[in-house]
């Protein structure tokens, strides 16, 4: 009688798990890093991106538009129809939680935002932080909002330096 020998040994088995768990052990911290980076870009997009909107929408309504934030989650965005800074019947608001898409990642205000009927704004910065790390969106008297990056410091004086990035 002859018996072929095909499959595997418990022992060739037991290695190729015992290599596949070391190699999930040591890429697992990695992967979980690169996410909590990527909510944090992505929830600076979204924030960006709300105030472009925001900004826009005053000139082409040509009246104020306020942000303002609610608590380290959420922001609200106000259609100020008649300018007085208040949330009134009638007027358009709108409630951003940032955990919707982004959890772990928290807001943090240095001023509400106004942006006004001609495109330019109250100055503000706006910071998301979670455990990878911080991002700034920053609000320019001009209008412009930008992702400030690492390089950029703020002056007392209220001027700014950008090092080595233009």
């Amino acid at each position: 009688m002859v018996f072929s020998q095909k499959g595997f040994t418990v022992v060739e088995i037991t290695l190729v798990l015992l290599i596949v768990g070391i190699s999930a052990a040591v890429t697992t911290p990695g992967v979980l890093e690169l996410m909590a980076r990527y909510r944090l870009k992505g929830a600076a997009r979204q924030a960006m991106g709300d105030f472009m909107w925001a900004k826009m929408r005053a000139v082409s309504e040509k009246n104020k538009f306020k942000v303002f934030l609610l608590n380290e989650y959420e922001y609200r965005i106000l259609d100020d129809d008649n300018n007085n800074g208040k949330v009134d019947a009638g007027e358009w608001h709108r409630v951003r939680d940032i955990r919707d898409h982004y959890p772990g990642v928290t807001v943090c205000f240095t001023a509400d935002l106004i942006f006004f009927p001609r495109g330019s704004a109250q100055p503000a910065t706006i910071t998301l932080t979670n455990n990878s790390g911080s991002k700034s969106v920053k609000i320019h008297i001009t209008g412009r909002v930008k992702i400030a990056s690492a390089a950029w410091t703020a002056h007392t004086d209220g001027a700014a330096n950008v090092l080595g990035i233009g």
